[in-house]
Formats: structure tokens, sequence, C-alpha cells
């Protein structure tokens, strides 16, 4: 596992004092059965984090500063609700986003992982967004607009996984394994969102 995470502030990963995943290990079991996981995807995954894990800086900002810079209501959750930038706090979220990667791809799949799940969602959230920075920024990221965008990181990681050489159908087996463990995630982070905690509908 990559050592940079031990210097990531806000990066609490596998601490005692995270919220336990309101989803259990066998319904995440049966989750994998359903999105087709199989041990060639934890094989090609951990492939893929050893191409991506150098590169995970260039993708966020590519991913950032290229594309959703470019789109006003998304570019605003990293700023104040007047709309002007934060950058001490995109510099520290976008540090876990980069971690992000390295977690998708790495980790291995247990109660550790899914209990960071549930709170990468809940730092979407109003229940602890702008909280771990200490910030004022929007109330949420909306859940619709983190799915939709789902495709957008799919397609483009594609290039980057391409950067080490690596035969046309291993960088296939690559971006597939991906795209399943994009798709699981998306449905864990949905089942935070769905926790009647909140005062409003966060969709």
């Amino acid at each position: 596992m990559n050592t940079t995470s031990r210097q990531i502030e806000g990066y609490d990963y596998g601490s005692p004092s995270l919220e336990a995943s309101p989803v259990t290990l066998h319904e995440l079991e049966l989750l994998k059965q359903t999105v087709g996981w199989s041990s060639d995807d934890e094989k090609y995954l951990r492939l893929a984090g050893e191409v991506l894990a150098e590169q995970a800086r260039v993708i966020v900002d590519h991913w950032r500063l290229q594309i959703i810079s470019n789109i006003p209501h998304l570019a605003r959750h990293s700023k104040t609700p007047e709309g002007e930038p934060l950058p001490d706090y995109a510099a520290r979220s976008g540090a876990r986003f980069e971690q992000w990667i390295r977690d998708t791809c790495l980790r291995a799949y247990d109660q550790d992982w899914l209990n960071y799940q549930h709170q990468i969602a809940l730092r979407h959230m109003e229940q602890k967004k702008n909280l771990t920075d200490g910030v004022r920024s929007t109330a949420f990221v909306p859940l619709r607009d983190i799915i939709a965008f789902i495709p957008v990181m799919n397609e483009t990681i594609k290039g980057y996984l391409a950067a080490k050489g690596h035969s046309a159908m291993d960088i296939e087996k690559m971006h597939l394994a991906w795209c399943k463990s994009l798709q699981l995630q998306m449905s864990l982070w949905t089942r935070s969102y769905m926790e009647p905690k909140s005062t409003h509908l966060q969709w």
C-alpha cells in the first residue's frame, strides 16, 4: 500500500473512530456477485493500481482542472457559497481524491474498506461535508451528479492505464475491473445517501 496515505490530512482509513458501514460484509459479497466480480478482476485491479499509483495526481488534476472546473454546478462544491476559491480545501480534498484511486485498486475490500466507503459518502453529504477541513462551502454534493460523473471517470482513466506499455488485452481487463469497482462503490454510497438522517433530499 502506498505510504503517502499516512501524510494526507483528514485521511483516517482504518481508524476505529469511523462509523461502521450500514452495509454488512455479507451484503458486500452479494453486491460483488451482482456486479460480476471475479478473481481476475481482483488481479487486474491490482495491476491497474501499479500503473495508476504514480499518476494519481495527474489524473485528479485532469478530472478537477480540465473537466469539473468547466462545469459550474460541479465546480461550486470546492468553493464558498459565494463562489470564492478555497485553495487549501481543494488541495487537501485533492490529496484524498488521489489516495482514493490507490485505495480503489490496492486495498483489500474488507471491513475497513467498507467503513471508509461509508465515510467517503458522508463527506459528500450534509452530515460531514466541510466538517473534515473546517470550511464553508456547499452543504452537499448531489448523489445524481456523483453517479452521472462515473462514465467520465471511466472513459478518461483508460488512457492512463496504457502508460506502462501493457498489452491491449491487459488494458481492457484492467479497465473492466476498474469500472466494476466504481459501480460497486456507487452502490455502497447510494446506501449511505438513503439513511434517514437528512432534513431534505440530497439527490
